[in-house]
C-alpha cells in the first residue's frame, strides 16, 4: 500500500487546503494493483484518509479499538463486519464499530473516506 501526504498545511490537515472546496474522490488516484492511500488529517481524536482500492485487492479481517466510518466516495466495496457481508455504493456510509473484526473486500475499484474516532474519557472511553 502506497501513502501520499502533500499540502502546506500543519500536521493535523494534511493534503488539503483550507477554507476550499474540494471534490475527496479526486485527491486520490487508482494504480493498478495496488491500495493507494492518502491521509487527509491526523489528530489524537482520530484520522481522515482517502482511499483508492483496485479490482481484487483487499485488506484482510482485522480489529481496531475505536469506531471506523467508511464513506464510499466511487464504485462499491464489500465490508465484511463480524462475519456479516455488506456492500455499499457511492454515496452510502457504514459504521464499524470498534473492537468488531472487520475485512475489506474490493469486488470492484472503489475510492472511500475513512474516519477513525477515537474514544476519550469524556464519551466513556469505549
Amino acid at each position: 500500500m502506497s501513502e501520499s501526504e502533500s499540502g502546506s498545511g500543519s500536521s493535523a490537515t494534511l493534503g488539503m487546503e483550507p477554507a476550499r472546496a474540494v471534490v475527496l474522490s479526486d485527491l486520490v488516484s487508482y494504480a493498478e494493483g495496488s491500495i493507494v492511500s492518502r491521509t487527509l488529517a491526523r489528530t489524537s481524536a482520530g484520522s481522515m484518509s482517502l482511499f483508492a482500492f483496485e479490482v481484487g485487492q483487499q485488506l484482510s479481517e482485522h480489529t481496531a479499538p475505536f469506531d471506523a466510518l467508511v464513506q464510499v466516495l466511487d464504485g462499491r466495496v464489500e465490508l465484511v463486519i463480524g462475519g456479516e457481508a455488506v456492500v455499499a455504493a457511492a454515496g452510502e456510509s457504514v459504521l464499524m464499530p470498534a473492537n468488531v473484526p472487520h475485512a475489506v473486500n474490493a469486488r470492484q475499484r472503489f475510492k472511500m473516506l475513512l474516519t477513525m474516532l477515537k474514544a476519550s474519557a469524556a464519551d466513556g472511553g469505549r
